[in-house]
């Protein structure tokens, strides 16, 4: 099989490249390098001869212009995400997320299977709003409850993106699937996400140890499930035309209470400061995982201790931040 990791060098994208690697597969990663690290495990995997690593701007036309046609998957998952990258440039967010995305629906060609990462901030509006039930469906309708607000950005990019893939691949003969993410964490993910931080901080003994939104829940999805739940999407037919929530509905947690599981993990005991949650952030956050279940049998098997011990070890082992 050949597979399109756009966007590959990313966090999510560099574990799915191993894991098609792994079972066989020819991959080539396209990236620009603005968020994916041309780092020691991209170079690893780049000495594989069934992969190859291309330098490019997805938001050019003549990146695209340069790739060939005929392939079993691709899967854009190229973006600007973070709360700090979408408060700091939401123009840019817009801009790269939308360019990208219409670039390959103008270059896709019929017969072949895309898949469209999208996000659970497409509907968070309408759980603060209070017309969104937590566990959330795919069914619910999806909402932005303040489009002044920054983070927002980033959820209208992908709402465009779910609503072009979806009525473009039947318009025009391609396969596609939109895989919501919920809360993904692992090794490799960058600084911007709150298990990364919090492991950070816990590594510098920072105390008193700050907690933002402390009182909110969420449900974290180890990437190992996540990359599982992606590659059964991909090969499950029945999925293509559908929008699937993908991530671990097994261990909501509170955040507060995460911060205790990181500090355990780093063997530190702190003072706890429980802080504001961030503009816009929502209070909680958990999928449905029907859909899910019934197209691909999926279970989530890593559990939330065992990822984050995993997630800690890895920061602490390469010496983050760098």
């Amino acid at each position: 099989m050949r597979a399109l990791l756009l966007g590959g060098a990313g966090f999510i994208g560099l574990h799915l490249a191993r894991r098609l690697v792994a079972e066989g597969h020819q991959v080539t990663i396209v990236d620009d390098f603005s968020r994916g690290r041309d780092d020691a495990d991209l170079d690893r995997l780049r000495k594989d001869p069934a992969v190859r690593v291309v330098s490019g701007d997805l938001t050019a036309p003549q990146t695209w212009a340069a790739l060939p046609p005929g392939w079993d998957q691709i899967y854009l998952l190229a973006a600007v995400v973070g709360v700090r990258n979408v408060a700091q440039d939401p123009a840019r967010v817009v801009r790269v997320n939308t360019f990208a995305a219409l670039h390959l629906l103008d270059w896709v060609t019929p017969g072949e299977r895309v898949f469209f990462a999208s996000t659970s901030e497409v509907y968070a509006g309408g759980v603060t709003a209070g017309v969104v039930p937590v566990p959330t469906s795919e069914t619910v309708p999806t909402m932005i409850s303040d489009i002044t607000e920054p983070r927002f950005a980033y959820a209208v990019s992908k709402l465009l993106g779910e609503a072009a893939f979806l009525h473009t691949a039947r318009a025009r003969g391609f396969e596609t699937v939109v895989g919501r993410f919920h809360n993904v964490y692992g090794p490799r993910m960058g600084t911007d996400h709150v298990i990364p931080e919090m492991s950070l901080r816990a590594m510098r003994e920072v105390d008193p140890f700050p907690v933002p939104g402390a009182d909110q829940f969420r449900a974290f999805c180890h990437v190992d499930d996540a990359v599982e739940a992606m590659l059964r999407l991909m090969s499950t037919p029945a999925a293509s035309g559908q929008i699937v929530h993908i991530g671990n509905d097994r261990e909501e947690t509170n955040i507060g209470d995460l911060a205790k599981l990181v500090l355990r993990v780093a063997g530190v005991s702190p003072a706890i400061e429980a802080q504001p949650a961030p503009s816009g952030s929502v209070a909680r956050r958990c999928p449905d995982l029907s859909r899910l279940r019934e197209l691909t049998d999926y279970e989530p098997t890593v559990s939330l201790e065992e990822g984050v011990r995993s997630t800690f070890a890895w920061y602490r082992e390469h010496g983050w931040p760098r």
